[in-house]
């Protein structure tokens, strides 16, 4: 690395650790000032995450991104209405605890969301990207109605006793569905773009974090909904540098990873074709040498009458085994039969004798 990129990321780093410490200093002014600022930030990158993958929706073929990519425009739209909702904010103002139910939903579809990817992805499964957005938006709707007009989703905090058992239980549901995402991203890891993988891993690590300091505070303006606060700011911007830096900058990160896989993939499968071919033409070389062979052994051969002798090409007459011997791997061996036996001694009893004893 030269010095010049050295200076850079000094910079970089120094400017980012300027503006955690600018934004913990907006706590002393006003707490829904650093949480707003903190869920802009999230809203922004997950709105641009959705744009980068649905305009290049064609030309993506990780269904994993691009699944994850539509659904975190509808997380984006949760986590707006959760922070208008955010208590002290005079929106909605017939109850002051609607942020924390949004919280729990907008997580639960973001985890869920990280772990029906992978089935897409496991299997190559091809992605209908409208019916997907279809289905994305009747949960989501559901999702707002249950708890701004049925009022039916369940209690999430309560004034002066803190978290109920169901937000906390459903903390932890989140933080398991996220931890087996990271178990199945590092199984799929040859599937991304070194740096998309790295980031992905250390947002989902950084959600999981700030999942747990959810659990435990008791004051929605407390230090441990600070410190959650913090940590996906964290996850969202490491997201920001996995698809949305990376898309913009360097887009055939994204777009091109499958294709060159899917390049490797298949000069892997010529090259054993052309093996398997070179083996072949092996093989029909051996047959065709057979065949010669065999075909040196077909048609008429002149053969005596008496003595059995065969006449080669050039005229010469030839014992039938030497003939046989030298144009075939036909290997004799020589004995004689009964009748030859009696024509030449005459003595069956004989014979038989000398036969018992191995003679013949």
């Amino acid at each position: 690395m030269s010095f010049q990129s050295k200076y850079t990321n000094i910079l970089h780093y120094l400017f980012i650790g300027i503006l955690l410490v600018g934004l913990y200093l907006t706590t002393f002014i006003n707490y829904l000032l650093f949480h707003s600022l903190v869920e802009i930030f999230s809203i922004v990158v997950a709105f641009s995450f959705f744009t980068v993958t649905w305009t290049s929706r064609n030309y993506i073929k990780n269904q994993y991104l691009l699944f994850i990519g539509i659904a975190y425009l509808f997380i984006a739209f949760l986590d707006l209405l959760h922070t208008l909702a955010y208590k002290g904010m005079p929106i909605f103002t017939d109850y002051e605890y609607y942020a924390n139910q949004l919280w729990i939903g907008a997580r639960y579809l973001e985890s869920l969301t990280l772990l029906v990817a992978f089935y897409f992805l496991r299997f190559d499964k091809e992605l209908n990207t409208e019916k997907v957005f279809f289905a994305y938006t009747i949960i989501t709707s559901i999702l707002v109605m249950s708890i701004f007009y049925w009022k039916i989703f369940p209690v999430c905090f309560v004034d002066g006793k803190g978290l109920t058992a169901f937000k906390i239980i459903s903390e932890y549901l989140i933080c398991l569905y996220l931890m087996i995402s990271l178990i199945l991203l590092f199984k799929t890891k040859n599937r991304f773009e070194l740096n998309i993988y790295h980031f992905l891993i250390l947002s989902i690590f950084c959600t999981i974090v700030s999942e747990l300091a959810f659990t435990f505070y008791v004051n929605n303006y407390g230090l441990s909904n600070l410190v959650g606060h913090y940590f996906k700011l964290f996850s969202f911007y490491l997201i920001y540098k996995a698809i949305i830096e990376t898309g913009i900058q360097k887009p055939y990160k994204i777009i091109f990873k499958e294709l060159d896989a899917s390049n490797k993939k298949l000069n892997k499968e010529i090259g054993a074709r052309i093996k398997s071919e070179k083996n072949r033409e092996r093989v029909i070389k051996k047959l065709e040498a057979a065949l010669a062979a065999v075909k040196t052994l077909s048609g008429l051969l002149p053969i005596c009458a008496k003595c059995k002798k065969i006449r080669d090409d050039e005229g010469y007459w030839n014992r039938i085994e030497s003939y046989f011997h030298k144009h075939s791997d036909i290997k004799f061996s020589h004995g004689m039969c009964s009748d030859c036996m009696d024509e030449m001694y005459g003595d069956e009893e004989w014979y038989q004798k000398g036969k018992k004893k191995g003679k013949f």
